[in-house]
C-alpha cells in the first residue's frame, strides 16, 4: 500500500467505511476518543463538550460518557473500552476494510424505494410505519472495526504562500497543530478564582466579572482634530465648509455623525452582556468549538504591534454577538463590530453602540460631489484611523446574510475594508494584520434564520424571536457550532505582492457568447471580469486601482475563510440524501456512506465539525433533519431513510453547499468530462462504452474553462492570484488522483515517462506560474498537451462516484437551463426584481411537475438573471421608471435560445 493519499474510489477501497473522523481526532495509539474535543493522549478519560485536558487525567463535561461502560448518549462520548480504540459500525455492505468483512442484507429494488419516498408522509399517517432514530434505538447489531483513516486530521487555515510568504512562515509553528480544541461556552468552577458550592452555581456570573475589559476612552475629540475632518471644516477639502458656512454648525454635524457611528463602550454593559450571552449560548448550543492553535496564531499576530482586523463570513444574525463573545473570552478585549444598520432598529442600534458596535452613516453613501457625503466619509475614515491607532480589534463581515436578495459579497464589508486599506496606505498605521474568520452551525437557530426575514430586527421583536427559539430548541436536540480563525497575514505584504498577479480580463459576453452561438471554438486565454457587488460611497472615494485591490483582497480572504471552515454532519447527510441516494437508502448502508464521505472530506484537506461514535452521529444528524427526512420500517431489523418530497428539499440543498468547496475541483472536472463525452457517446450508454473514448487534455482544458466562465465567481471563489489555466491543471490532477481518469499512451506519441527527448528551453524554465503575458509559452504548453490522452477508469466504484460529483452542481446548472427555457415565456421588458420574481415562479411550477425542488430557490433565480445579463442575453436599459431588462436582439431568435439551452445542458448529468 502506497503511503500517499488516495481519493475517491481508491480511498473507498483502502479505507474502512464505518470509521469517522472526529472533532479532535484521537491518535490510534491512545486509549480514548473524544466527541467534540481532542482525545486525551495522556489520560484515560475524555470530555465530550470540550478539549481533553492533556495534563489532567479527567475532564468535566456536560454529559461525560463512561469510558468503561457500554452506553452512549447523543451528547455523550462514544464508548471506548479497549486500548485499540475501535469504532462501532453497522453490519453493512461487503467491503474491504483493513481485513474485516462486513456483510449486507439483501435489498429490494430501488424503484420500490422511490415509491416509498413519494408515499413517505402517507405511510406515516395511515399505517404508522414512520419511525425515528432517537426513539427506536436503530435496532441493529454492531461490530467493531479498527479505523484506518480516522486518525488523519488536517490543519486548516494557512495563509496564501504566493501572496504572503513571510506571514506564512513567521506566524506558524508545527506545535500549534497539536493544541486541539476548547469549548468556549463550557465555564466551570475551575475557570474562576474562587471555589465552593456557591461558586459552582454562580460560575457564569463570576467568570463575566473577571473578564479583562481594557478602558475605552471617548475618541470624539481626536476624531474632530483629525486631518481629514479639519480639512472639511476649514474648507481646504473639495466640498468643505468654506467661507460661506459657520464652522460651529459643521462641528455639530460632525458630532451628530459620530454619534450615529459609535459610542463609548460601557464596561458594566459589556460584563452583563457576556453573562447573558453565555447563558443564552448554553441554552441554544451543545458546544461552541475553537481550535487553540488558531487562537495562538492570532495572539502571536497581536504581539507584533499591528492592529487586528478580523474579516468573517456571515451565516446568521447571531454571528455579531457570538464572535465578539468568543474573542473577549480568549483575551482579545472588546472587539468593535461593523454592523449593517439596515438589519437593526434604532433602539437596537443604540444598545449595540454601547457594546462596541459601529454603523456606517447613510450620508456616507451619497455622491462624491455632495458636501454631506464628503463630511460623513471624512468622519468615518477618522473613526477607523483612531481604532487602528488605539489597537482595538475590528470585526468586518464580508458576506451578506443568507437569504439576502443581492450579491453574496457584502458591499458594506468591502467599504469598511477599503477604509482600513486607505489608513494603511496613508501611513496612519504602519501595517494591519488581517485574520480570516468563519463560523459554521449544524443548523442556524430559528431566531437567527434570515431566509424569511424582511424587516429590521428590533429590541422587542428580537427578544420574542429568541424566546420562541429557546422554546423550540429545548424540545429537540441542540446544535453545535465551530469558530475558525485562519492564519493572520500582513496587509502591507499582500498589497506589495498581489499587484504582480494582475493580468488582462474580458467580460463574460466577450468570452462565451461567440462560443455559445457557434461563431468561434477558441476560448480566449484571459481571465473573466465579473463583479456583482455594487461599489458604495466610501469605496468610490478611493482610486480605481485601490478599488480593485479591495475587491480582490475580499475574495482572497473569503477563499481562506471557506477553506478553513469545518463541514458539519448535517451538510454531509444532506449531500448524501440529495445527490447519492435520491430514491432512499437503508440506514445500515447510510452509516457506511456517511463514514466514506467524511474521510473523503478529510483527505481533501477540509476539516469536519463533529466526532463520536458513528451510530450516535447519524442518529443526532437525522434528528436535526427530522423535518425534511422520514425513516420507515419496511425491512426487518433495518430502516429506510427517505427525503420528504416538497419545498423542504431546498433546505437540504442549502445545507449541501457547505460541502461543495471540498469537491468543487472534481465536480467541475466531472461535468467537463460529461460534456466532452456527450458529443461522442450517448449519455445513457454503459460505463464501459464511455470508457473506450479517448479524452484529449486540450479538450478537457477547454470544457473546464467554459464551465469556469459560465459559473458565477461568487460561487467559485477562486484565489485572485491563481490563473484559470493553473486551475484547469489542478482540476485534471484531482481527477487523476481520485482515480476517475487514467493516462493513456497513444501510438506514435512520446511516452509520459520519457524525459530525455523533452525540449527544455530557457523561456519555459523561467516562466512564472500563472503568467499570461507570454503567449508563446502558453501556446507551447498547449502544444505539449496535444499528445496527452486519458480514459475513464473502469473501477467498479467509479460510475457512482462520477455521477455523485456531477450532481453536486446540478441545482445551479438546472436553474440556468430552466432560465434559458423561460426566455420565450417571460414578460419583457421588466424591472430586474420583477423578472427575478417571474423566473422564481416558473422554477417553482416546474419543481411541482418534476419534483426537483433543489433548484426552486430565489437565490438561484437571481444568479441566473445576473449571469444572463453578463452573457449578453439580457440587456439593461434606462427608462423613466428605472432600469429595465430587455431581451437582446441576438437572443430574441428561437434558434439562439436553443443553442444557449444546449450549451448549458451539456454539463448537466441526469
Amino acid at each position: 500500500m502506497s503511503p500517499g493519499p488516495a481519493w475517491g474510489p481508491r480511498a473507498s477501497r483502502m479505507s474502512p467505511g464505518p470509521s469517522v473522523g472526529t472533532q479532535g481526532l484521537a491518535d490510534v495509539s491512545g486509549p480514548s476518543v473524544g466527541t467534540q474535543g481532542l482525545a486525551d493522549v495522556s489520560g484515560p478519560s475524555v470530555g465530550s463538550q470540550g478539549l481533553a485536558d492533556v495534563s489532567r487525567p479527567s475532564v468535566g463535561t456536560r454529559g461525560l460518557a463512561d469510558v468503561s461502560g457500554p452506553s452512549v448518549g447523543t451528547r455523550g462520548l462514544a464508548d471506548v473500552s479497549g486500548a485499540q480504540r475501535q469504532f462501532a459500525v453497522v453490519r453493512g455492505r461487503e467491503a474491504e476494510v483493513a481485513g474485516s468483512q462486513i456483510l449486507q442484507p439483501s435489498q429490494p429494488p430501488m424503484d420500490t424505494m422511490l415509491g416509498t419516498r413519494l408515499r413517505a408522509q402517507q405511510s406515516s399517517s395511515q399505517n404508522g410505519q414512520e419511525t425515528s432514530p432517537w426513539t427506536s434505538g436503530l435496532g441493529m447489531k454492531l461490530e467493531a472495526v479498527t479505523p484506518f483513516l480516522g486518525k488523519y486530521r488536517p490543519f486548516v487555515g494557512r495563509c496564501c504562500q504566493t501572496c504572503t510568504p513571510k506571514s506564512w512562515e513567521s506566524l506558524f509553528h508545527r506545535s500549534i497543530m497539536d493544541l486541539g480544541f476548547c469549548n468556549v461556552i463550557l465555564v466551570k468552577e475551575e475557570n474562576t478564582r474562587f471555589r465552593g458550592w456557591l461558586v459552582r452555581r454562580l460560575c457564569y456570573f463570576l467568570w463575566s466579572l473577571e473578564q479583562h475589559i481594557p478602558p475605552c476612552w471617548d475618541a470624539s475629540q481626536k476624531v474632530m482634530e483629525s486631518t481629514g475632518v479639519q480639512d472639511v471644516i476649514s474648507g481646504r477639502a473639495p466640498g468643505g465648509a468654506g467661507e460661506g458656512q459657520v464652522p460651529s454648525s459643521v462641528k455639530k454635524e460632525v458630532q451628530r455623525i459620530l454619534g450615529h457611528i459609535q459610542a463609548p463602550p460601557r464596561p458594566f454593559l459589556l460584563r452583563l452582556f457576556s453573562w447573558v450571552v453565555l447563558r443564552f449560548l448554553n441554552c441554544l448550543f451543545l458546544n461552541v468549538q475553537l481550535h487553540k492553535g488558531h487562537m495562538k496564531m492570532v495572539h502571536k499576530a497581536a504581539q507584533t504591534g499591528s492592529p487586528l482586523v478580523l474579516l468573517s463570513t456571515h451565516k446568521s444574525l447571531l454571528d455579531g454577538l457570538l464572535l465578539p463573545f468568543v474573542l473577549l473570552s480568549q483575551g482579545l478585549g472588546v472587539v468593535r463590530v461593523a454592523w449593517d444598520p439596515c438589519a437593526c432598529s434604532p433602539i437596537l442600534r443604540a444598545l449595540l453602540r454601547k457594546l462596541g458596535a459601529l454603523f456606517l452613516p447613510p450620508e456616507a453613501n451619497l455622491s462624491l460631489d455632495s458636501s454631506e457625503g464628503i463630511l460623513a466619509r471624512a468622519v468615518v475614515q477618522a473613526v477607523v484611523e483612531q481604532l487602528l491607532v488605539s489597537g482595538q480589534p475590528l470585526l468586518i463581515f464580508l458576506e451578506e446574510l443568507p437569504g439576502t436578495q443581492g450579491p453574496w459579497l457584502s458591499a458594506l464589508g468591502q467599504a469598511w475594508l477599503g477604509l482600513v486599506v486607505q489608513a494603511v496606505q496613508m501611513g496612519v498605521v504602519q501595517d494591519a494584520m488581517l485574520v480570516p474568520v468563519a463560523i459554521t452551525y449544524d443548523l442556524v437557530p430559528d431566531a437567527c434564520d434570515t431566509h424569511h426575514a424582511t424587516a429590521p430586527r428590533g429590541l422587542w421583536t428580537g427578544s420574542l424571536a429568541v424566546l420562541r427559539s429557546l422554546r423550540g430548541w429545548c424540545c429537540g436536540p441542540r446544535v453545535c457550532a465551530r469558530v475558525h480563525l485562519a492564519q493572520p497575514f500582513s496587509l502591507q505584504e499582500y498589497t506589495i505582492n498581489s499587484r504582480s498577479c494582475w493580468g488582462s480580463r474580458q467580460t463574460m459576453e466577450q468570452l462565451l457568447q461567440p462560443i455559445v452561438l457557434g461563431q468561434s471554438t477558441v476560448v480566449p486565454d484571459t481571465e473573466k471580469e465579473q463583479e456583482w457587488t455594487p461599489i458604495t460611497g466610501p469605496l468610490l472615494a478611493l482610486k480605481e486601482e485601490d478599488q480593485l485591490l479591495v475587491r480582490r483582497l475580499s475574495r482572497h480572504i473569503l477563499n481562506a475563510s471557506v477553506a478553513s471552515s469545518a463541514v458539519m454532519s448535517t451538510a454531509i447527510m444532506a449531500t448524501l440524501l440529495l445527490f447519492k441516494h435520491q430514491k432512499g437508502v437503508y440506514l445500515s448502508q447510510l452509516l457506511g456512506e456517511f463514514s466514506w464521505l467524511t474521510e473523503e472530506t478529510l483527505l481533501r484537506g477540509f476539516d469536519v465539525g463533529f466526532s463520536g461514535q458513528l451510530r450516535c452521529l447519524v442518529r443526532h444528524t437525522l434528528s436535526l433533519l427530522r423535518a425534511h427526512v422520514a425513516l420507515l420500517r419496511i425491512h426487518q431489523g433495518d430502516l429506510l431513510v427517505v427525503t420528504r418530497p416538497g419545498p423542504g428539499l431546498m433546505h437540504l440543498a442549502r445545507l449541501s453547499t457547505q460541502l461543495l468547496p471540498a469537491f468543487l475541483s472534481e465536480a467541475l472536472g466531472a461535468c467537463a468530462v460529461r460534456a466532452l463525452l456527450a458529443s461522442k457517446v450517448p449519455p445513457e450508454g454503459p460505463w464501459e462504452l464511455q470508457g473506450i473514448e479517448l479524452l484529449s487534455q486540450n479538450e478537457l482544458y477547454r470544457q473546464v474553462l467554459l464551465l469556469l466562465h459560465l459559473l458565477p465567481q461568487d460561487m467559485l471563489l477562486l484565489q485572485p492570484c491563481q490563473s484559470s489555466y493553473c486551475y484547469c491543471q489542478e482540476v485534471l490532477d484531482r481527477l487523476i488522483q481520485c482515480g476517475l481518469l487514467v493516462a493513456e499512451e497513444t501510438p506514435g506519441s512520446r511516452q509520459a515517462c520519457d524525459t530525455g527527448r523533452q525540449r527544455l528551453r530557457a523561456k519555459l524554465l523561467w516562466k512564472q506560474s500563472g503568467d499570461f503575458t507570454d503567449s508563446d509559452s502558453d501556446s507551447d504548453d498547449f502544444e505539449e498537451a496535444e499528445g496527452r490522452y486519458f480514459r475513464l477508469s473502469q473501477q467498479s466504484r467509479c460510475p457512482d462516484f462520477f455521477l455523485f460529483l456531477c450532481r453536486l452542481l446540478n441545482p445551479l446548472l438546472k436553474a440556468f437551463a430552466q432560465a434559458a427555457t423561460f426566455l420565450h415565456q417571460g414578460q419583457l421588458p421588466d424591472t430586474e426584481s420583477g423578472y427575478v420574481e417571474q423566473l422564481f415562479q416558473f422554477l417553482q411550477a416546474t419543481a411541482q411537475e418534476d419534483g426537483f425542488f433543489e433548484c426552486a430557490d430565489r437565490s438561484l433565480a437571481i444568479k441566473a438573471v445576473w449571469t444572463f445579463r453578463d452573457l449578453g442575453v439580457l440587456q439593461q436599459k434606462p427608462s423613466p421608471a428605472g432600469p429595465m431588462l430587455h431581451l437582446s436582439p441576438t437572443f430574441a431568435r428561437q434558434d439562439n435560445q436553443e443553442k444557449l439551452e444546449q450549451f448549458i445542458q451539456q454539463f448537466i448529468c441526469g
